[in-house]
């Protein structure tokens, strides 16, 4: 087959990796990919979002699939505008509708789906700059802490939790401001769930799914979960923590529910599904999140652990067999560090030389924000490369990753050496 996988980020690195593995898979291209994705398959300089360049790309190279990592081509609607075009409309999208992808796109959406549907996740009620007032007054009979959410996309940084009703009006205030552009023209208030969050995984064709590895990330920059949220700074799977009976509550509580639900909305969608979920007390999963795609860095440590046919279990994705599809997971752990710019998530510089890469044995290297300057790998991102480890023993899988990410240099190099922190 030939696979053409849109992104540029270190969740495509580890899908170029996974689906380089397959048997199945003839030629891969990367659009625009970066430097580690050029490791398995040739870079097209073309964006994820350039419709009308990947259709001729497509055309002209015979393009058997079309795997999409991130959100901004699903949420701009890459699915509807293949199945819409007569040229394209016979080669598979793996990715939700337009629709579909409005699980991410929008907050608002989201949580109405959810409640429509019967699906545990917190209280919550969405305001504009319309009526401002009432959500200052809203705000004003809650109980901190507050948690606020730009209705739209905002790079995984568009949730703030306030620990006073003074602070929650003014980043209310600040939201549909501006702070997070268009992203905040509406925002969610919710209420705030206490527990420990993990990441769940399905890969749905429309009608069947398949549960992928559960994983737990690791969202704030500081050690011990302190100071700034990031896109994400490690990521461990599977969480010790999430038991069968766990997974078991979760499949009928939430899994089932949204699948259904889906369908009940007619909303098609053939792709990943991720569900962030709270682990409430009484081990009652309630739904935090979802978003239309796989999780960065999540998917850095749940592809890895799939050891079965990965390009398989998209073409039963585009056919609808999943269900006759073969899924295998190593019962291995893996754990991913981040290596991030000093400085991130605020101010940070890029150019930097990266060395160190090639003397890497015991652990996987996604790139994540690099490019090639002159000749050298250099830092181009906040998120600069992702250090993964596998081992039946998870704490070993993190000394292996953090001796890796010891060993890659950079200046100003920046990563947390906690990861799982909370799971020993």
């Amino acid at each position: 087959m030939n696979v053409l996988l849109l992104g540029s980020g270190g969740r495509e690195n580890a899908f170029a990796r996974q689906i380089s593995l397959s048997q199945r898979c003839k030629k891969l291209f990367i659009a625009p990919g970066n430097p580690g994705t050029a490791n398995y398959g040739q870079n097209i300089a073309i964006a994820a979002t350039d419709f009308k360049g990947l259709k001729q790309f497509v055309l002209e190279n015979a393009i058997n699939i079309v795997i999409v990592g991130p959100e901004a081509p699903l949420v701009e609607g890459i699915f509807d505008y293949f199945i819409n075009d007569d040229t394209l409309k016979s080669i598979p999208v793996i990715g939700p509708s337009q629709l579909g992808a409005m699980l991410e796109g929008s907050k608002a959406f989201s949580k109405a789906f959810m409640i429509r549907h019967q699906i545990p996740t917190a209280a919550y009620q969405e305001f504009t700059e319309e009526n401002i007032a009432e959500g200052i007054s809203y705000i004003a009979n809650q109980t901190p802490p507050i948690v606020l959410k730009a209705d739209g996309l905002a790079a995984g940084k568009g949730v703030l939790i306030c620990t006073s009703i003074e602070e929650a009006q003014i980043e209310f205030r600040n939201m549909l401001g501006g702070k997070f552009g268009s992203a905040g023209n509406k925002v969610v208030i919710e209420e705030f769930m206490s527990g420990i969050e993990y990441s769940v995984f399905v890969l749905s064709d429309g009608n069947n799914y398949k549960i992928l590895p559960v994983a737990k990330d690791y969202k704030r920059i500081g050690e011990g979960d302190t100071g700034l949220n990031t896109g994400g700074m490690g990521a461990v799977s599977p969480p010790p923590f999430v038991t069968p009976s766990m997974m078991e509550r979760v499949e009928q509580e939430v899994i089932i529910p949204t699948i259904e639900g889906l369908k009940k909305d007619n909303i098609t969608y053939k792709g990943f599904i991720y569900i962030g979920l709270m682990n409430t007390p009484g081990d009652v999963p309630k739904v935090v999140e979802y978003n239309c795609r796989m999780g960065d860095p999540e998917t850095q440590v749940v592809l890895p652990r799939i050891t079965s046919d990965f390009l398989d279990l998209m073409e039963h994705t585009a056919q609808e067999t999943l269900d006759k599809a073969e899924l295998t997971i190593s019962e291995e752990a893996a754990v991913t560090v981040i290596l991030a710019s000093g400085g991130y998530p605020e101010e940070f510089e890029k150019g930097y030389e990266i060395s160190g890469i090639e003397k890497i044995k015991d652990a996987l290297v996604f790139h994540a924000g690099t490019q090639i300057k002159e000749g050298k790998l250099v830092n181009s991102g906040g998120r600069v490369l992702a250090v993964t480890a596998l081992d039946k023993d998870w704490l070993k899988a993190l000394e292996k990753s953090n001796v890796a990410a010891e060993t890659i240099q950079f200046q100003h190099k920046y990563y947390r050496r906690d990861i799982g922190f909370d799971l020993k």
